[in-house]
């Protein structure tokens, strides 16, 4: 199982696979090595992406962000559309473009218009990140057959972390109406590690209440996130260290990851 080249077939097996398998790895780390188990030195391991992604789904849960992305686009009266306290607002992203933490990333080319009438094609002069988290799908369910609220963490393999790379100058002329295209999907970047929801459950904390409350369908009984301090730092090849230039936590969520 574990020796494929990556997590999805050992993912959809589910919670009770994974939490066995998180006892073993803990056990093995305390010295208690089974047979058969090949302990590799860290020196020796090239980090991959942890999973082959087949769908990618990126999703305004953050209050914060979506208000100050949409002042930048639309003004301040004009900054959250009048759907996004009802459900979680999200779009279809690129999978191909996803790769793993350490991979260069191309600046992008595209369309750009500073008049709103005539386009130029040149390269993106507002490259920007987006700090993120990326929640894994394990198991599946058949189209068709949507997963209820209450059972969606049961299909949540676990968690990692993730940089949207954004061509801020493209987005803004292509994005009416349908939404990011070539602007949001030249690259994305992730952790080659995934942290299950056993490992964040010690930092499990409530969100607060919706206000207005969802319709019946959306309303998660458990409405909580996870205590992660998260933080953005640059370093140019003039720097002997990392800037910090943004800090945020994953507990101010506005929708729950369920």
């Amino acid at each position: 199982m574990f020796a494929s080249e990556n997590l999805n077939k050992f993912a959809a097996l589910g919670k009770d696979f994974r939490i066995e398998a998180r006892e073993t790895i803990q056990k093995i780390m305390k010295g208690a090595k089974p047979d058969g188990v090949t302990v590799l030195d860290a020196k020796d391991v090239k980090m991959a992406l942890p999973v082959f992604i087949r769908d990618y789904t990126d999703f305004y849960s953050s209050k914060n962000h979506a208000y100050n992305i949409g002042v930048m686009f639309r003004g301040e009266a004009n900054a959250l559309q009048p759907n996004w306290l009802h459900l979680p607002v999200g779009y279809h992203g690129r999978a191909s473009s996803i790769v793993v933490d350490g991979t260069p990333i191309t600046r992008p080319k595209g369309q750009i218009c500073n008049d709103g009438v005539t386009p130029t094609f040149e390269a993106c002069l507002r490259l920007d990140f987006e700090l993120e988290m990326g929640t894994i799908i394990g198991k599946a369910n058949d189209i068709g057959c949507p997963i209820k609220i209450g059972d969606a963490k049961d299909h949540i393999f676990g968690y990692t972390m993730l940089n949207d790379w954004s061509a801020r100058c493209m987005q803004k002329w292509e994005y009416v109406p349908l939404g990011p295209f070539n602007a949001k999907n030249f690259a994305s970047t992730i952790s080659a590690w995934v942290v299950t929801p056993e490992a964040l459950a010690p930092f499990k904390v409530a969100l607060p209440t919706q206000e207005p409350g969802l319709l019946p369908y959306l309303q998660d009984k458990d409405l909580s996130s996870y205590d992660i301090n998260l933080s953005v730092g640059i370093k140019t090849p003039s720097m002997d260290d990392f800037h910090t230039v943004t800090n945020s936590n994953m507990k101010h969520l506005y929708y729950s990851v369920a």
